[in-house]
């Protein structure tokens, strides 16, 4: 569940992140949709703790995908540093979102007790 916590650093990151960048390296927009981001990455994360919402980090692909698309596309070239920064967090939350919740554990089939 290792990722789990990198997912919830990096939900805290954009929180705090447009508190970082000037309002110039930044949309109009932005925090409001930074926010929302943080938000959901935090809640995508922390959930997949309880058993029955396992899988819920997954939900996180979507929105490093959203993230990704709209620091690329919401403003033409040269992108902003906040939006770069976006573009970067939404890549290695697409990254760490992709790893299972027991990844550091062995297979089952290791550990369960062999018949016979």
């Amino acid at each position: 569940m290792w990722s789990r916590v990198v997912e919830f650093m990096l939900g805290c990151w954009l929180a705090i992140s447009p508190f970082v960048f000037t309002p110039g390296e930044q949309g109009p927009e932005s925090p409001l949709i930074i926010w929302l981001c943080a938000i959901l990455v935090i809640v995508f994360g922390l959930a997949s703790y309880w058993n029955p919402l396992r899988h819920l980090h997954l939900a996180n692909v979507l929105v490093a995908l959203a993230m990704i698309g709209y620091g690329r596309f919401a403003v033409s070239a040269p992108v902003p540093p906040a939006l770069q920064n976006l573009i970067l967090t939404g890549l290695l939350l697409l990254m760490f979102a992709l790893v299972p919740n027991r990844a550091s554990q062995p297979p089952r089939c290791w550990y369960e007790k062999s018949p016979g």
